[in-house]
């Protein structure tokens, strides 16, 4: 029986990746160089700000102009906060009636930021459905109130109970707690969802996955903490300043 030769085929040689790529004249050499290096600024530029606040406080990344971020620069940073204590019914969250129509906080809010607004019946505080474009998520949703269907719109505190408590709130008496669990300015209509993924989140941890809105979204989050002299821990108040950095001049909103 015959044997049979195996064949390999010879691996290219190092020789011939180099002349590939054939860098002997000197020019060659430095703008391959140049192109490397370029490369590796722009990566730098795009990823060190993200990963270092450091690294962005010096390319800029942290600069914002506008009423927003003059008031933000006001506010009073405390990165020793803690949430002990905490229950959010201290707030009486819907146990007040601040303008005297007769309707609790979460009826007023369905009223004001829906569209195509139905009510139980002329007169009634009860809102029965309605259309939201939710801010968070830059969805329509069909608002229909039942057992099964109301949570899919919730109304936020944009500056959560929790974050106002271990920034302030603590030492506030309880009428201070009960104004601002249901001022208005504080409260919005949501995507049911997008509101407890949020949580007692600051702006360090969760921002609306609509990027449209999050220059406002934080901008009423300072306008908030202005309002009630609350505090802002340096990472919150970094995250801020780098969503204002991309809306030159955001304003404060009017509380009404």
């Amino acid at each position: 029986m015959s044997r049979r030769t195996s064949y390999r085929r010879p691996r290219p040689s190092s020789a011939h990746f180099r002349r590939g790529f054939n860098a002997s004249n000197p020019l060659e050499r430095i703008l391959i160089l140049l192109v490397i290096a370029a490369i590796v600024g722009v990566t730098a530029g795009l990823l060190l700000p993200q990963v270092s606040p450091t690294a962005g406080k010096i390319t800029g990344n942290y600069t914002a102009t506008g009423s927003a971020a003059d008031t933000l620069n006001r506010l009073t940073v405390d990165d020793n906060q803690n949430a002990s204590g905490y229950d959010r019914d201290s707030f009486g969250f819907r146990e007040t009636d601040a303008d005297g129509n007769g309707c609790d906080a979460r009826e007023d809010v369905l009223a004001r930021d829906l569209t195509d607004v139905h009510y139980k019946y002329a007169g009634s505080c009860e809102v029965t459905s309605g259309t939201l474009q939710d801010p968070y998520t830059g969805q329509t949703i069909q608002f229909v109130r039942g057992r099964t269907t109301s949570a899919k719109v919730q109304i936020d505190h944009v500056v959560a109970l929790e974050n106002a408590w271990q920034s302030g709130a603590r030492d506030w008496s309880t009428a201070e707690r009960h104004q601002f669990g249901n001022d208005l300015y504080n409260l919005l209509a949501v995507d049911g969802p997008a509101n407890q993924e949020k949580g007692s989140a600051s702006a360090a941890y969760w921002l609306p996955t609509n990027t449209a809105y999050r220059c406002d979204y934080v901008a009423r989050q300072i306008g908030v903490k202005d309002k009630y002299k609350l505090t802002v821990t340096s990472q919150e108040k970094d995250a801020m300043l780098a969503v204002l950095h991309t809306c030159p001049g955001q304003a404060i909103p009017a509380d009404e």
